[in-house]
């Protein structure tokens, strides 16, 4: 698979991994050899950059995604990119299915945070270190000065921030260069798009979290659709309810069409664009499922050309679209 570069010198496979669906937010967790046998397929197709959390877990085993990838990349530790997060925590006891998080970025915090990490994943660095949200009551120079420590000490090598914007990201930058921002981007979700500017200035890359809209843009769902598994965020998300399909016919017909000019899927015509859109804009659509897993990272052979990419993003700016999932809440300390 070709490489890209983010910030100055973090080179990533054009496609990343995203795994937090394996322990978290898609129902049942992944049983340790139905991951492995995830993991080594991405890594026998040239995926390089694995995407995790501290957080990733459920409630009886809050830690689940990281101890799960520390010990099936602990033979391939050399030849990846393992990027975790720090700064939130879930709360467990709101009623709703997608739960509150809960930010929490003291400097004390964020050591005992790496420590935790560092120790489950089994290595002796992380490469990409994210903010998980902003912490309103710790300035963000406070958290970069710590980062910068961390890098010095070898901890970590490079850092970034989740789901920020253009004045988060220049007074992080000032403290620490920022190597990334990790922001939920793709068709339906644009906003993110005026960070470009910024982020060319200052040579940070875009790596795009949710890139199919929690799966919406694979054309593997319809209104018949249905979440069941306990835990499962997707019950919740306004995109999958039955009357968005409709909503989202316009859109869905868009990507087919681009689809079936390139001999690709859907999906890979959504992540193509985004790939294709910027050079250092890297997706990390996450899955359960081989053929989807080979399905998304053969998205990086798909070329959109530039006029390509513009028709689309015309395309997208008046057309209908149904509400879609922005996040969850975020909620005080307790």
């Amino acid at each position: 698979m070709q490489k890209r570069i983010i910030g100055k010198d973090l080179e990533v496979s054009a496609v990343g991994l995203g795994c937090m669906g394996m322990s978290h937010a898609y129902g049942n967790q992944c049983t340790p050899d139905e991951a492995k046998n995830l993991i080594e397929t991405a890594i026998a197709n040239g995926c390089t950059f694995f995407d995790t959390a501290e957080v990733y877990g459920e409630p009886d085993c809050p830690h689940h995604n990281e101890e799960m990838l520390g010990e099936i990349l602990k033979p391939y530790r050399s030849k990846i990119v393992l990027a975790t997060k720090f700064g939130v925590k879930f709360d467990v006891s709101a009623p709703t299915v997608n739960k509150p998080v809960i930010p929490d970025s003291r400097p004390e915090q964020i050591r005992k945070s790496v420590e935790g990490s560092l120790r489950r994943l089994q290595t002796d660095h992380i490469d990409l270190y994210y903010q998980h949200r902003q912490d309103p009551d710790v300035p963000v120079e406070e958290v970069a000065g710590v980062m910068a420590d961390l890098i010095r000490e070898g901890k970590i090598t490079h850092w970034g921030l989740s789901e920020v914007n253009e004045d988060i990201i220049r007074r992080a930058n000032t403290v620490c260069p920022v190597t990334a921002i990790q922001n939920r981007y793709h068709m339906m979700y644009r906003g993110y798009e005026a960070l470009f500017p910024v982020l060319e200035e200052l040579q940070i890359g875009f790596v795009a979290f949710s890139p199919l809209a929690n799966g919406l843009l694979s054309g593997a769902y319809s209104q018949d659709s249905t979440f069941s598994e306990q835990g499962d965020y997707r019950k919740a998300m306004p995109q999958f309810r039955a009357d968005s399909y409709e909503k989202n016919r316009a859109l869905f017909s868009l990507i087919q069409q681009y689809a079936d000019d390139k001999n690709a899927t859907p999906a890979q015509i959504s992540l193509a664009w985004l790939i294709c859109k910027k050079p250092y804009i890297v997706p990390i659509p996450g899955t359960r499922k081989l053929g989807r897993l080979t399905e998304n990272l053969g998205a990086a052979n798909v070329v959109l050309t530039t006029q390509e990419v513009a028709e689309i993003d015309k395309a997208l700016i008046d057309m209908e679209m149904s509400d879609v999932f922005g996040g969850a809440k975020i909620v005080k300390k307790q």
